[in-house]
């Protein structure tokens, strides 16, 4: 998959990603009383960039100019920018 396939609820088989920035992590308490930490970051193919939403784990995984590949990901539209998440479900992995 290529970034200009992604549109609001759209199933990611795979993409690989070249990170292009990566935000300071926030710490957040979810509706159910759970906690944990969450990242905004950028990725970009030839084709055009998304926002990355990184969870936990995941944040520490990845730097700057890295290239990633998601499996079992899963894209959704927040404050009408659409985001791309691995999700509970999915798999994020550093390729370099």
């Amino acid at each position: 998959m290529k970034v200009s396939d992604l549109k609001n609820g759209t199933k990611v088989d795979d993409i690989e990603l070249k990170v292009v920035n990566k935000e300071e992590p926030r710490e957040f308490t979810s509706r159910y009383g759970s906690t944990g930490k969450v990242c905004n970051a950028t990725g970009e193919d030839e084709t055009g960039q998304i926002k990355l939403t990184l969870w936990n784990d995941e944040i520490e995984k990845i730097d700057v100019n890295q290239k990633i590949k998601i499996s079992n990901g899963y894209v959704k539209e927040w404050n009408g920018e659409l985001q791309l998440s691995a999700g509970k479900y999915g798999k994020l992995e550093v390729l370099e």
